[in-house]
């Protein structure tokens, strides 16, 4: 699989990562539902084999446990190990209620539990999940906590996740951002006006998350299945999930197939390649929950849309949201 360099890192990247976010399992604000941890090694393995070499993950994703389901995974895996990015800055108390925390002693603290539970030596990108709400000058001390953790080599590059134009202009006065981490998807492309063009311009990487939506994309999610979707699953009362997105969206879906089957791929497939189209994004992040989801989506980066498909997929979107 080619590789894409990641901002000004040392970092070449495949286009599609894996990403631990369900694999946290359930029991917190976020899941996904419950997970089996053996299907979750077996899918973050079968994804190396098709030749993804980074890993997504970040502290909160199952309160540590999804950190420590990836450094088991790379304990069992014996070929050459992946990139490993996780992120910090939400933290939880012991009724699993998560907030937002930048100050320097609470991420000098984040790193050293991280790399524990990952069983590495250095992590190769660190990322702030959220900048602070409201905005404060913790944004700040944050951020330059994080470079002094890569002064000291826990780290070797460091980025952020869901950060606006302004809050990058106030991390790159302190330290030069690597990489940004935003949601990015056909159903959600708020980021193109501003961001990605800043993005492109700054020389910043760009790792996009939920590029198939949080599996709506896929074509696996039915009326049905939205329906079904456990209690504890975060999805469950999306306004995406529900009606009436849920008819235009899945409208979308049918689109996609179609599209799909000319390259002989998934509507999954044809989602992510459509947001690797941008000039400004580098890699997307992709979640598997078994070897099999894996097998399905995790080949996506090879997919090339041609512009006519692209314009195609916009128009019928564009249609239906009107």
């Amino acid at each position: 699989m080619q590789t894409r360099k990641l901002g000004n890192s040392d970092l070449h990247i495949t286009p599609v990562g894996y990403g631990a976010w369900a694999i946290g399992g359930s029991g917190w604000q976020f899941a996904w539902g419950s997970q089996n941890d053996d299907d979750s090694i077996a899918a973050i393995h079968r994804s190396l084999e098709l030749g993804v070499n980074w890993i997504d993950t970040a502290a909160v994703y199952g309160l540590g446990h999804s950190e420590e389901v990836v450094g088991r995974a790379l304990k069992s895996w014996p070929g050459p190990r992946p990139y490993i990015f996780t992120k910090c800055a939400l933290r939880w108390d012991a009724k699993g209620n998560v907030r937002k925390v930048l100050n320097a002693d609470s991420i000098e603290r984040e790193v050293e539990d991280s790399l524990r539970r990952l069983s590495v030596d250095m992590i190769d990108l660190y990322q702030i999940h959220w900048p602070p709400d409201p905005d404060s000058a913790e944004l700040e001390e944050g951020w330059s906590i994080m470079a002094q953790l890569q002064r000291q080599g826990k780290v070797r590059w460091i980025g952020v996740s869901n950060f606006n134009v302004q809050q990058l202009r106030r991390a790159q006065s302190v330290a030069s951002v690597t990489s940004l981490q935003p949601p990015y998807s056909l159903l959600h492309r708020e980021i193109e006006e501003q961001v990605l063009p800043y993005c492109l311009r700054e020389g910043v990487g760009v790792i996009v998350y939920s590029p198939m939506a949080s599996g709506l994309l896929t074509g696996a999610m039915t009326r049905e299945r939205a329906a079904r979707l456990p209690k504890d699953d975060w999805r469950k009362n999306h306004p995406d999930f529900t009606e009436p997105r849920l008819s235009r969206n899945l409208a979308l879906v049918e689109r996609l197939e179609e599209i799909a089957r000319h390259h002989n791929r998934s509507a999954g497939e044809v989602a992510i390649a459509w947001t690797l189209h941008h000039p400004a994004v580098t890699g997307a992040i992709v979640g598997a929950r078994n070897a099999r989801q894996a097998e399905g989506v995790m080949r996506a980066g090879e997919l090339r849309l041609s512009d006519e498909e692209v314009n195609e997929i916009e128009t019928f979107y564009a249609e239906t949201a009107a």
